[in-house]
């Protein structure tokens, strides 16, 4: 193995994951934002800025008979997705493209992802300010956010969900207001689960999920917490990380 690259497990060895020795690398967000999204067999899940496949796989390990698709504008990242899609066996129902959230539909319908095609989208976008970035570009790409960039994920998302499509993110816990505001120019039925680091302490990140073209109310979900106050793992989210338990949350 190139010494720039790791290879990682996840969900306690189902998944084998190479990745980039340096820059951004998958962590908990994505595992939590797989388990987060409710798909089935037959259906066709996005996963939007993917890296190197961490959560659409995570995904797809979990739902036999899921057709996923990995998107990624980073040549070398598309090339370790699909790779890792090769490494774990699920080449006959995922593959990896290299475009930017932001092409028009054109280049979308060109990659095989028509308008209306996807049952589910799934996205980690990068939600963090510009401010202080980090001097690697892979961990500043991923990570850093403009005012514009949530939006235009979210169109993205639109545009490839067939009606009553779901889309499901993770975002900063400190900026649910953003992403409510965002989603409420294509989608409804929001669904907000809080992810706390311990007990008691704020949430600091937010899983949200809301259906395309469809009214109705906020439900916000009782929260999960990640570890006790001792810093072990609660046992739901040993679950989730470990065995690829989906969360269990209600949205209708």
């Amino acid at each position: 193995m190139p010494a720039e690259w790791t290879e990682d497990a996840a969900l306690g060895g189902r998944l084998l994951l190479r990745q980039p020795r340096r820059g951004h690398r998958f962590g908990h967000d994505a595992i939590l934002l797989a388990a987060a999204t409710t798909a089935h067999a037959g259906e066709q899940a996005v996963d939007l800025g993917a890296g190197v496949g961490a959560a659409g796989l995570a995904l797809a390990r979990r739902v036999d008979g899921l057709r996923v698709t990995l998107l990624e504008r980073d040549p070398a990242l598309v090339e370790l997705a699909q790779e890792n899609a090769v490494r774990n066996a699920l080449t006959d129902r995922v593959r990896a493209i290299c475009l930017d959230v932001a092409a028009p539909a054109a280049a979308f319908a060109e990659n095989g992802l028509a308008a209306g095609s996807a049952d589910h989208v799934l996205m980690n976008p990068p939600f963090n300010a510009p401010q202080n970035p980090s001097p690697d570009p892979g961990r500043r790409a991923a990570h850093m956010a403009s005012a514009a960039t949530l939006p235009q994920w979210l169109h993205a998302a639109a545009r490839l969900l067939r009606p009553a499509g779901v889309v499901t993110l993770i975002w900063r816990g400190d900026g649910l207001g953003e992403v409510l505001a965002a989603l409420a120019t294509a989608f409804g039925t929001h669904a907000v689960l809080p992810v706390h680091p311990k007990p008691g302490a704020p949430a600091i990140r937010v899983l949200v999920r809301a259906i395309k073209d469809r009214s109705g109310p906020l439900a916000l979900q009782p929260g999960i917490v990640l570890a006790d106050a001792d810093g072990k793992p609660s046992r739901q989210v040993e679950a989730v990380l470990r065995d690829g338990v989906a969360l269990d949350w209600a949205l209708t």
